[in-house]
């Protein structure tokens, strides 16, 4: 079996799209539940960053803005130098349920390495997607109460 160049989570939210649309989309909504503290300049091409406290940093770069319904940026895979150009991609993409809106991600990307190099990243966003999805979910939720 070949190893997985992708991961792919779907999570079923209860507010509309727009207010999910706002909390991937804003420095505030990213700040609040993507690490502790964001920037972004929200135009394909434009600069992103999350901030976590303690001093990690993710830069990211804006690819495609289709409001409400497709938000995508290209980050640096964790643990490969500053300078090295390779990313990997990802994209949010709402669709708006009679709940309130189906949110799926992708990120693809991890094949860019060689196939000894991929396990530590691929495991690490798999674990990662996991815990800030939750987050998203928590900062919804907490908003709408």
């Amino acid at each position: 079996m070949a190893f997985p160049d992708r991961i792919e989570r779907t999570v079923q939210l209860a507010q509309p799209p727009g207010a999910v649309w706002s909390a991937l989309t804003t420095a505030e909504g990213l700040g609040a539940w993507f690490g502790d503290g964001a920037d972004i300049d929200l135009r394909p091409g434009g600069a992103a960053q999350l901030r976590w406290d303690g001093g990690f940093t993710a830069d990211l770069c804006v690819e495609r803005v289709e409001e409400p319904v497709v938000f995508a940026f290209t980050w640096r895979l964790h643990g490969l130098p500053a300078d090295d150009p390779r990313r990997t991609y990802v994209e949010f993409t709402l669709e708006p349920t009679d709940a309130g809106t189906r949110l799926t991600v992708v990120e693809s990307g991890f094949a860019q390495l060689p196939l000894p190099d991929r396990a530590a990243p691929y495991e690490a966003n798999t674990e990662g997607w996991d815990r800030e999805l939750g987050e998203l979910v928590a900062y919804l939720n907490q908003a709408t109460a």
